[in-house]
């Protein structure tokens, strides 16, 4: 908090009153500790989206295998298809 003291220090050095000066600071320091996130924040911020990460792979994988077994499917049946037209005509 030493950039605290330092722009206390400025404000006044520029001959800005004393109360007004605290004010400045006092609403800085509550701003910085209601809008700005710690290092604790921030890694877990990164343990949640990495859990998410890998649940969103697991969802792909899934919807990867789903879509080769319909397309699969698909192909199955149409040359089932193809081939009894074929066979008929």
């Amino acid at each position: 908090m030493d950039y605290l003291y330092s722009l206390y220090d400025a404000l006044i050095s520029i001959n800005v009153p004393n109360d007004k000066a605290r004010a400045v600071v006092d609403a800085m320091e509550r701003d910085m500790a209601t809008t700005m996130a710690t290092k604790a924040d921030l890694q877990l911020l990164t343990q949640e989206l990495k859990s998410e990460i890998s649940l969103v792979r697991k969802d792909m994988e899934l919807l990867s295998t789903n879509m080769s077994v319909r397309l699969g499917s698909m192909l199955m049946l149409g040359l089932g298809l193809l081939f009894a037209a074929l066979k008929l005509t």
